[in-house]
């Protein structure tokens, strides 16, 4: 068993909603969730003129190889409606492979750790939450530091439990 962090996020319909289906459809594939981060509303970044997500991290284990976990998590999507249409637009719900394990991958179809994940607030407000002394194959850095050097984006944790 491998141990995964995905980020979740969505920005239409029942967001909340959206996330917790989510994490239930990824049980159903083999991925078993162990903990997840608080919800975190964050503004759009690349495209800003679109409502703002609901963003949460998962730290999973599961025996799929990473190339199995990108097809069961893109199926997911599909599955709850994502359609891919306006490139970092609106979604009923994204599904992303932040981490591998400690591993490092490079191929055509899939790249871990995720390439943004550094320069999203997003993604290390979560991380840093849940796995805060986890480190980055890449820089070496923890998700505290990452978060630390990173400047601006509004992201707001939402009270209560995930």
């Amino acid at each position: 068993m491998k141990t995964v962090y995905l980020g979740l996020g969505a920005n239409l319909g029942g967001r909340e909603q959206a996330l917790e289906t989510a994490r239930g459809l990824l049980d159903r594939e083999g991925v078993r969730i162990r903990r997840g981060s608080s919800l975190y509303e964050t503004e759009p970044m690349d495209v800003v003129n679109q409502p703002w997500f609901l963003n949460q991290v998962v730290e999973a284990e599961t025996a799929l190889f990473p190339l199995q976990l990108l097809s069961r998590t893109r199926a997911i999507e599909i599955e709850m409606g994502r359609k891919r249409v306006v490139a970092k637009g609106p979604r009923a719900i994204d599904i992303d492979i932040l981490f591998y394990g400690r591993f490092t991958i490079d191929s055509p179809k899939l790249s871990v750790p995720h390439p943004r994940f550094r320069e999203r607030r997003f993604v290390l407000a979560p991380m840093a939450e849940i796995a805060p002394d986890f480190r980055d194959p890449v820089s070496r850095r923890s998700m505290r530091e990452l978060l630390a050097a990173l400047s601006g984006q509004v992201v707001r944790k939402l009270p209560g439990p995930a």
